[in-house]
């Protein structure tokens, strides 16, 4: 049985504080479990524990789960094209695209635009999706679709069922692992959701050239989308690919429930392809392998889980999907931590968010490790 040495825990939690105190955190959660239980679970600067903030792209592995559940009930293949379930995605040439791709974050088409005034309008979503366009061959890299891949996987989900998809989502894959809903927050309980705002300068591109050899990456992920989410509107829609609420004590539970699972969550053959079977490994813009499953992508290589954003520490079965501007978030099969590093502050320098954010889930990944 690991055990959880203190002294790790009041380096991390010391380095939070740090955090907050030179300005890169506002407010934020620190939370990590263990066999089931909260073992780490603070609150840093101005956020308290009974307040919940924006997952952002962290809500995406209950979506691909809640897709791989649906194929194994037999209500579509993944192997099948997008098309032959929605068909009007079929339109400029996507026929052939499946479903399997667009998890993977294969599909071709990481730019497409999903404006917010049809986050709501499903028949508006389906004509949209005719008039997307691809910019590379499907099946032949890994580019991140920040919110294009995960609105076709919402509507596939409410095609097959009938129904809005984060309702499916809550109860197929959050409920039975004892969570709370994550995505279509209702109005009327918005009120524990903090405010998101920026902090921070822009990277100078310059700097980034230097230090990366290449220019900043074009991306929709801007300061101005992600501040959007303030909106109650925006909260209630569900964004399927960014639009989670959760406190981090949620969600560090939510992995413990996951990694654990025996069959109350998720079928087996769901959970081996979820939790182990790399089916896309194209590198990034960054030259890193991708390392992706269905639904999460992994530790794998040393050298190269600090840059999927997983830490130093974890070992290369550990899983998980963090979110924009600082959304930490990972479970390792191997010391059976699963860690929620989550704040309220976006920072306008991936480099700086970046550098605290590995350092934070680096320590937590070390707390059932002794000190020498």
């Amino acid at each position: 049985m690991s055990m959880i040495i203190p002294q790790r825990v009041d380096d991390l939690l010391a380095r939070g504080t740090r955090e907050v105190d030179v300005g890169h955190i506002l407010g934020g959660q620190i939370a990590v479990a263990l066999e089931g239980e909260l073992v780490v679970n603070e609150a840093l600067g101005d956020v308290t524990l009974d307040q919940r903030m924006h997952t952002y792209s962290a809500v995406k592995p209950t979506v691909s789960l809640t897709v791989l559940e649906l194929a194994a009930d037999g209500l579509f293949d993944l192997d099948a094209a997008v098309a032959s379930v929605l068909p009007s995605f079929a339109g400029e040439g996507k026929a052939a695209i499946t479903i399997s791709q667009v998890l993977l974050h294969a599909g071709g088409f990481p730019h497409a635009p999903m404006p917010h005034e049809l986050w709501a309008d499903r028949p508006g979503r389906l004509e949209r999706y005719a008039a997307w366009r691809t910019t590379w061959e499907p099946g032949t890299a890994f580019e991140y679709h920040a919110s294009s891949a995960h609105w076709v996987l919402a509507d596939l989900i409410t095609e097959v069922t009938g129904r809005h998809h984060a309702d499916v989502v809550t109860e197929r894959i959050m409920e039975p692992a004892g969570a709370k809903r994550w995505l279509a927050i209702p109005h009327d309980e918005q009120a524990d959701i903090v405010t998101v705002e920026a902090i921070g300068t822009p990277p100078d591109p310059g700097a980034f050239r230097e230090k990366f050899g290449i220019d900043m990456p074009v991306t929709e992920v801007t300061s101005d989308a992600l501040l959007a989410f303030n909106d109650p509107d925006i909260r209630a829609a569900g964004q399927p690919g960014g639009g989670g609420v959760a406190s981090a004590a949620d969600v560090a539970l939510w992995y413990q429930a996951i990694m654990h699972d025996d069959g109350e969550i998720l079928r087996p053959e769901v959970k081996l392809d979820a939790l182990t079977m790399v089916r896309q490994n194209h590198e990034d813009w960054l030259g890193v392998p991708a390392e992706r499953t269905h639904a999460f992508y992994l530790g794998g290589d040393q050298s190269s889980r600090a840059a999927r954003g997983l830490g130093h520490t974890v070992s290369s079965r550990a899983f998980g999907h963090n979110g924009a501007s600082g959304q930490r978030i990972c479970a390792d099969p191997e010391s059976g931590l699963s860690i929620a590093i989550m704040t309220r502050g976006l920072d306008l320098d991936d480099m700086v968010y970046n550098h605290w954010g590995t350092a934070l889930s680096s320590k937590a990944g070390l707390l059932t490790t002794p000190v020498d």
